[in-house]
């Protein structure tokens, strides 16, 4: 069954940073505002669109990027036939700090991120302890190149964590989007799916 997003709770501010966080920087009121993008792979000029609604706690989506996405990004997304953009869900906290951790590493790490993510979402998310969280997400991206100075600006971006929880809903709202992993496929709405059901889809849509 699909994580819904009826399981989300409406976080303060205080909540939706790391509870390790000592000095937590809030959002100035004179700040500019922070401009939040989605990361995309594939050729901007590939014939199918595929966006990636997923959270980064939720087993179902690290069950389709471990069985499904080795394919889909060797037969589509490299091949210049899909360009695929992920937009992150956040049900909680913790799928919010693992987003800042793979944001931290800006466009050239973010994928990569993503992937240790999810292949060690069992292990970096299983703790009910913040603190011990906050400190496997800090591995993960020791590990992907980042220093801990990185890792603590990232981590403690209060108007950017507030941005990032806007664009979601924003995105979230305008797509109709109800659980993870959703799949909008040259903007038709999917749900959770094996890869031969995605690739007649993506055929179909090829031969069109």
């Amino acid at each position: 069954m699909l994580k819904t997003l009826a399981a989300a709770a409406t976080l303060s501010l205080a909540a939706l940073l790391p509870f390790s966080a000592t000095a937590q920087e809030a959002p100035a009121t004179d700040a500019p505002a922070v401009e939040i993008t989605d990361f995309s792979m594939g050729s901007a000029d590939a014939p199918v669109k595929i966006t990636e609604y997923a959270s980064f706690t939720c087993p179902h989506c690290a069950t389709f990027h471990a069985t499904v996405w080795p394919q889909l990004k060797a037969d589509y997304i490299d091949t210049g036939k899909v360009q695929f953009t992920y937009r992150e869900v956040y049900f909680d906290r913790y799928g919010l700090w693992a987003a800042m951790v793979a944001r931290c590493g800006g466009e050239m790490r973010y994928f990569g991120i993503v992937d240790m993510l999810f292949e060690q979402q069992q292990e970096w998310a299983a703790s009910d302890d913040p603190n011990v969280v906050v400190g496997n997400l800090r591995t993960i991206g020791k590990a992907a190149g980042l220093d801990d100075a990185s890792l603590d600006a990232c981590l403690k971006d209060g108007a950017k964590a507030e941005a990032m929880v806007a664009h979601f809903e924003t995105n979230m709202q305008a797509d109709g989007v109800e659980g993870t992993p959703t799949f909008i496929i040259d903007g038709e709405k999917h749900s959770n799916m094996s890869y031969d059901d995605m690739k007649e889809i993506i055929d179909a849509k090829l031969a069109e």
